[in-house]
């Protein structure tokens, strides 16, 4: 379905307002698969609206045709929606339509959604401009609106097929495949992000103090039980991570069941770019207060929770066991202070991929914390003061090292979300 702007769309679509790329085969075209709030899309429709002109005088010159068609590739957002400037966004000056997860009719008459044929890796990620030749073979796929040529490529590519014979861009024609996810990446990269967030500067650096306070307390062990605090054996070390372990698991997985819930909309919200960029900021904030000895406490609501609900060798009741599961809880709480802007991209990603994605990747992330904590407590279980000792000293260096990269990381992520033409001219 298109804008239907009887100054634009006209002679592009039928009597309903609606166009088939299918009708426009024996024209060039570009496809350029956009949103309204997807900033770098903004870069692309800049390019092709200062150049279109020059493009179709080319064109006619050489007896050819071209169309330039935007598709709106974000389903919330509506007809209404395109057809609305506000903000960096305007409405394109070249016909655009409104898409669906049906749009693309594949040769044996299925239909899929072209979003998942034509994003890398059908991520659905965009912005994505599309050459198509005379006989529908795309030719060039340009997925960024910075590219690091300038643009050099798509244009040539185009030039030639504007210019040329259709069989000078038979080399470029690009085949495509239906994308399949592999839930293997997901899972080992969700591992991957264990790692960070275990080792996260706002929380590990409590980590061995906590662990041999309780391993201390198998001492008292005897004392413990016969005053009737303590119903059973205090936990071994290897108990201690697994309880610990499966805290971390509820906090992340209650992540997980809030991405399964928002869906895709959540990776689609409109106001996304705006807070990758409140993130970026905060990465700067939490780094230099952790670099100055200040402690942040973003999720420090969640601590209150947990303290309200352990005990202490002096209660009345001692539950170790209960304290060691809120304690993970915790720890995973105070993590995302430091990585938030690593989990939260992780998890709008997954939810670009699908709810079979989200549970390997949660699950990769989940099982690796669970196999961290289980490996330092036993460690600390084994080695006693002279692990403990090591650990504490090694966590000036961990808080020194992630409150810089944290920093660094904010910075160069506010250029490039606020700047990115900067970025890209910087490399290339």
């Amino acid at each position: 379905e298109s804008l239907n702007r009887s100054d634009v769309e006209a002679g592009y679509v039928n009597e309903t307002g609606w166009f088939n790329l299918s009708d426009h085969r024996g024209s060039i075209i570009i496809l350029d698969l956009m949103a309204k709030d997807c900033s770098n899309c903004h870069l692309v429709q800049e390019h092709i609206e200062q150049n279109m002109k020059t493009w179709h005088d080319t064109a006619n010159s050489s007896g050819k045709t071209l169309k330039i068609f935007a598709y709106g590739a974000w389903y919330h957002e509506s007809v209404e929606v395109l057809n609305g400037s506000a903000g960096e966004y305007t409405v394109p000056l070249y016909p655009t339509g409104f898409g669906s997860t049906e749009a693309a009719v594949l040769e044996d008459g299925s239909t899929t959604d072209p979003v998942r044929l034509f994003t890398t890796g059908g991520t659905g990620q965009i912005p994505v401009v599309l050459i198509i030749d005379e006989e529908g073979y795309i030719i060039e796929q340009q997925a960024t609106g910075t590219p690091v040529d300038g643009w050099a490529k798509f244009d040539g590519i185009l030039e030639t097929a504007l210019t040329e014979d259709i069989s000078e861009t038979f080399d470029s024609r690009i085949g495509w495949e239906e994308p399949e996810t592999s839930f293997t990446a997901v899972f080992v990269l969700g591992l991957v992000l264990s790692i960070l967030v275990y080792f996260s500067p706002c929380a590990f650096p409590v980590l061995p103090g906590f662990i041999s306070y309780y391993l201390s307390l198998g001492a008292r062990e005897d004392e413990l039980i016969e005053q009737g605090k303590l119903k059973t054996g205090m936990p071994s070390s290897f108990n201690i991570g697994v309880l610990s372990g499966l805290g971390m698991w509820t906090f992340f997985g209650i992540i997980g069941v809030v991405a399964l819930l928002m869906g895709e909309a959540f990776a689609k919200s409109g106001i996304i770019h705006y807070i990758a960029i409140f993130i970026a900021l905060l990465l700067v904030v939490l780094g230099s207060m952790m670099l100055l000895g200040i402690t942040s406490h973003v999720m420090g609501f969640v601590q209150n929770l947990v303290d309200k609900y352990s005990t202490t060798e002096s209660d009345e009741t001692f539950t170790p066991r209960r304290n060691m599961y809120l304690y993970g809880i915790g720890y995973a709480a105070a993590s995302i202070d430091c990585t938030a802007a690593a989990v939260l991209p992780f998890v709008i990603f997954l939810t670009t991929l699908g709810t079979t994605a989200i549970g390997f990747g949660i699950a990769g992330l989940m099982v690796g914390l669970l196999v961290l904590m289980i490996a330092v407590t036993m460690l600390v279980g084994m080695g006693r003061q002279v692990m403990i000792n090591f650990l504490r000293r090694a966590t000036g260096h961990i808080k020194m090292i992630g409150s810089w990269m944290m920093i660094m990381a904010g910075v160069g992520l506010t250029i490039y979300l606020t700047n990115a033409e900067a970025v890209s001219a910087f490399f290339s």
